[in-house]
């Protein structure tokens, strides 16, 4: 029994490991971050508080009823009710009414006001998106910054592991007499200076995951390990040009709402300039006590509410007939407006540049990746040529060292290409209306 239970909890333990080591995708890293992102947290918040004024909105079509109630004790000289005239008497009064209004004619600011709900809504769930699309970009950014310094080290482990080697086998040629002291000096430098770089990328590659984890919200204690697949560029067919693109254009989207908001504002001002007509009606009813007469003069509750019971109906018209400040905010609306429209426009000319930068970035790294692997293919050849040379003694030590100076840049800008490439990529999909990530 105790043997079956010691083997369940090793299977537990390395089923728990397997879990923790799973590696993290672009997309999956994405979709953590906006599922716990502060600022799509408050978006959706808002967007809800939107949601829900729209449909609250509706209400505004239907009339406003009112219900009133009163009471007054009065003493002294006043009018009796009974007697309608004037008298040294103590009474009590009481007062109930209902009362239905509807607004006939406001200039449409009720449509309006409804419009306005309306797009105040769409302005707060596009909103909502671009928050969502920021912190996918963003973590898209910093996904590829951490992935660079992590291959990095890669590198630098390789070319810390050849420079040992090299300076192992100079020893040993030294010893034989084919190479001399300075040259065991060089490469003893070499791997000094090897060794920091790959000590200093690996501190570098600590703080860009950080970056990553702290941008995702993503606890720093637990471990974080990246799939580092780099997007394929063999099988790529580049045909796309910035006219058929149409998606990514939340910003335009945005910018437009707004423009449409404020015209909305406007013609709101402008309404208020004109007359208001209203139909109101209701029902009322009172009842009365005299202090002066005895209770048993005075009419039961009941039959007061029943006798003084009236009901009215009335049209109210309302003229502006001047106002300084409805006709400042006209002015105001009309500049909210076109400031409006003009960043409307400014945004849509911002998009189309995006696009065509997008396109071009990617297209400009997809040429130099293909570029870049062939120079790292003949720079590897030379390099190993010139270390046969070096060991024959046809090649001095500092030609060595830039031979592989020279190995080790283009395998670092054939890795930046690639990486910036997958980015532009990403970019671009989105402008084609693609998701900047699958994941739920």
């Amino acid at each position: 029994m105790n043997k079956i239970f010691s083997i369940s909890i090793i299977l537990s333990s390395f089923v728990m490991t397997a879990s923790a080591q799973e590696r993290w995708t672009m997309d999956r890293c994405i979709s953590y971050a906006v599922q716990h992102a502060a600022t799509v947290t408050q978006a959706q918040i808002t967007a809800d508080q939107k949601c829900a004024d729209s449909r609250l909105a509706r209400l505004s079509f239907l009339p406003t009823v009112n219900a009133g109630v009163s009471a007054q004790y009065q003493w002294g000289r006043n009018i009796d009710p009974e007697t309608n005239t004037y008298d040294n008497v103590t009474t009590f009064n009481n007062y109930y009414n209902i009362e239905a209004s509807l607004v006939l004619f406001d200039g449409g600011q009720t449509l309006r006001a409804f419009q306005a709900a309306k797009m105040g809504r769409d302005h707060a769930l596009t909103a909502l998106e671009k928050s969502r699309d920021d912190k996918a970009i963003d973590i898209m950014t910093k996904f590829v910054d951490a992935v660079y310094a992590h291959q990095l080290i890669a590198l630098n482990e390789e070319k810390l592991s050849d420079s040992k080697a090299l300076l192992h086998k100079t020893r040993r040629l030294y010893e034989l007499g084919n190479k001399s002291l300075p040259d065991v000096t060089q490469l003893e430098s070499q791997v000094t200076t090897d060794t920091f770089n790959l000590l200093h990328q690996r501190n570098a590659y600590r703080t860009a995951l950080m970056v990553l984890q702290t941008a995702m919200n993503y606890p720093l204690s637990d471990t974080l390990l990246l799939d580092e697949a780099t997007a394929d560029t063999a099988a790529l067919i580049l045909r796309d040009r910035a006219d058929d693109l149409q998606g990514g254009n939340v910003n335009v989207r945005l910018a437009e709402l707004n423009a449409r908001q404020a015209q909305l504002a406007l013609k709101d001002r402008r309404a208020q300039l004109l007359p208001k007509l209203s139909l109101a009606g209701g029902v009322y009813t009172n009842y009365y006590r005299n202090f002066s007469r005895p209770s048993s003069e005075t009419p039961t509750f009941r039959s007061q509410l029943d006798n003084n019971l009236g009901e009215y109906v009335g049209v109210s018209l309302t003229i502006p007939l001047f106002s300084v400040t409805s006709r400042r905010n006209v002015r105001q609306a009309r500049a909210d407006r076109d400031l409006a429209v003009s960043q409307w426009e400014e945004s849509r000319r911002q998009w189309r540049d995006g696009i065509s930068q997008a396109i071009l970035d990617r297209d400009g790294y997809y040429s130099d990746v293909r570029q870049m692997r062939v120079k790292v293919k003949a720079d590897s050849v030379a390099y190993h040529l010139n270390r046969r040379k070096y060991e024959e003694g046809m090649l001095s030590t500092f030609d060595l060292h830039t031979s592989a100076e020279t190995l080790l840049e283009s395998r670092i800008k054939l890795l930046q290409t690639q990486l910036l490439f997958t980015l532009k990529q990403k970019l671009v999909n989105y402008y084609k209306g693609e998701p900047l990530w699958t994941l739920k």
